[in-house]
């Protein structure tokens, strides 16, 4: 992902709310958001370059989304996926399935974030290991620092707070937000241009670049109760929707 807002018991009906849009090169091979075959418990998109996934929950009780981390020069090839280190998190199995444990140098920079029914909390690797929990609130994230200020995060997580204030009962209607493809005027721009050339330094919540932009849209919903539901809204090259899923699950108790 490459801007995301997350709520985390901010409200008293939601455990976990996440909206949040992947910029990728249009060009990178991709699977829509799907239940990944048995045995895995994922329900996810998957990158079809590495194998991995951006965001995704499983059916076992674990949510994980990842984005890139600027500032730290360009992605080394021989490194871990970023995709991996998300698919074992989600699946609670694989060399790096323990968020305590797991070995978070062997990625280029990243954040992460993790929750299950009973915490959430934020990782990254850069400039050293961290593992902090979060406390009930909500949160934004692109590829800066957890919460750095720049504009379309701020503005996300905005549209998120608006919604928790005042609908909270249809995800779905976050989407409309993710879409937004004018660029806020509050906030500080990146310290570090994007490792990828086309992207802008300064960009809106939606970016539309037939080489580099917003690929999908995502919003993820599980209530106090474990009810949950994703939704993926994809996009091609100039920016017009080519489809949509949305799947239930039930996280156990």
């Amino acid at each position: 992902m490459c801007v995301l807002a997350f709520a985390w018991q901010a409200h008293p009906r939601w455990r976990l709310i996440a909206a949040g849009n992947r910029d990728e090169l249009h060009a990178r091979p991709a699977a829509a958001l799907h239940h990944w075959p048995a045995p895995s418990p994922l329900i996810a998109g998957q990158d079809l370059a590495s194998g991995g996934t951006w965001m995704g929950v499983s059916d076992q009780g674990r949510f994980a989304v990842v984005t890139n981390l600027r500032g730290y020069g360009g992605p080394e090839p021989d490194r871990a996926s970023r995709g991996a280190l998300v698919c074992d998190m989600l699946a609670g199995n694989g060399h790096y399935a323990a968020p305590s444990d797991a070995d978070l140098a062997d990625f280029n920079p990243f954040n992460l974030i993790v929750a299950d029914r009973e915490r959430a909390d934020f990782l990254s690797n850069r400039p050293g290991a961290i593992r902090s929990p979060l406390t009930s609130g909500i949160y934004g994230l692109s590829n800066g620092r957890l919460d750095e200020p720049w504009p379309k995060t701020i503005r996300l997580k905005a549209i998120l707070l608006d919604w928790i204030v005042n609908d909270a009962t249809d995800p779905a209607a976050l989407l409309s937000g993710l879409a937004e493809a004018t660029l806020p005027a509050a906030g500080l721009q990146p310290a570090s241009p994007s490792d990828v050339p086309e992207e802008a330094l300064l960009s809106p919540i939606f970016i539309r670049n037939a080489v580099y932009g917003t690929r999908c849209s995502t919003v993820v919903a599980i209530d106090m109760e474990g009810q949950g539901r994703i939704i993926e809204r994809r996009f091609a090259a100039d920016g017009s929707a080519t489809g949509e899923t949305a799947l239930s699950f039930r996280w156990p108790g």
